[in-house]
């Protein structure tokens, strides 16, 4: 299938579908007898070259889905991805070929060490061993790892292996970010080191997707937001528009009892 070019268009996501089926435990969970499950109901939407677009959502709304979809990881039940131009469901090499991609859901093996990840992330990504010494180099120390690159992932702390797994993911220095709550679960200060280099590589011309539940991480970083309700997109923009002069924590349960018709 040939390349579509959309122009500075990062990620064009066109009426994605992705249906689950439920084992028993999860349907007790949900507390439902349906054995399958919609996460993700025609989805369409597009992120644009050098912005962080931010996709907003309860637990459960379709997020870790979606980018996981756009990663190439799980396919589409119906519709298609673009991203740089590619096609999720036709060019998928090309696709992982240009992303970095982040999740909470993909954890490191415990026994390997952030030195040895980095190095073996990196000649899979086909990066030259000179480029990629410096890379470390670089990242490790913006990051604190070099203190603890031959420690084993297991013995580290949640923070140090979730920046150990962002280093991984930018190895091969692509030029889009996609990460699946890239702050959750870390401290005030880790959070700070994590968002404020999200907030460098866009300044370096970088393109980022992220999915949160947390108001104030888009506030701080997205220039654009999808909120993301059951599957479907709910509600996009940019924030001040989006908002027109409410936080986006009221706007936010503003369009969820208009959708759900639920007090909270």
């Amino acid at each position: 299938m040939p390349d579509i070019i959309f122009e500075n268009e990062i990620v064009r996501a066109e009426n994605l579908k992705k249906t689950f089926t439920l084992s028993r435990k999860q349907q007790k969970i949900d507390r439902t007898s349906l054995k399958r499950k919609v996460a993700v109901d025609g989805l369409s939407f597009s992120a644009y070259r050098g912005e962080i677009y931010g996709l907003l959502g309860p637990n459960g709304a379709g997020k870790t889905t979606t980018l996981r979809m756009l990663s190439t990881l799980i396919s589409p039940d119906e519709g298609d991805a673009f991203v740089l131009g590619h096609s999720i469901r036709h060019e998928a090499a090309k696709v992982r070929d240009c992303i970095g991609f982040m999740t909470g859901e993909l954890k490191l093996e415990g026994f390997f060490t952030p030195d040895y990840l980095f190095d073996f992330f990196g000649a899979m990504h086909g990066v030259a061993k000179e480029a990629l010494a410096k890379r470390k180099r670089e990242l490790f120390a913006k990051f604190g790892i070099d203190r603890f690159s031959g420690v084993r992932v297991a013995d580290l702390s949640t923070g140090m292996a979730q920046k150990t797994s962002l280093v991984i993911s930018i190895v091969h220095d692509p030029d889009v970010l996609i990460l699946d709550e890239p702050t959750n679960g870390l401290d005030v200060l880790t959070a700070k080191v994590v968002t404020d280099f999200l907030s460098d590589l866009k300044g370096m011309g970088k393109s980022i997707l992220l999915s949160t539940h947390i108001f104030s991480l888009v506030e701080k970083l997205c220039d654009r937001v999808g909120i993301i309700i059951d599957g479907k997109m709910a509600a996009e923009g940019d924030l001040s528009s989006l908002c027109a002069g409410s936080s986006l924590e009221e706007k936010f349960f503003e369009i969820y009892r208009g959708i759900k018709g639920e007090a909270l």
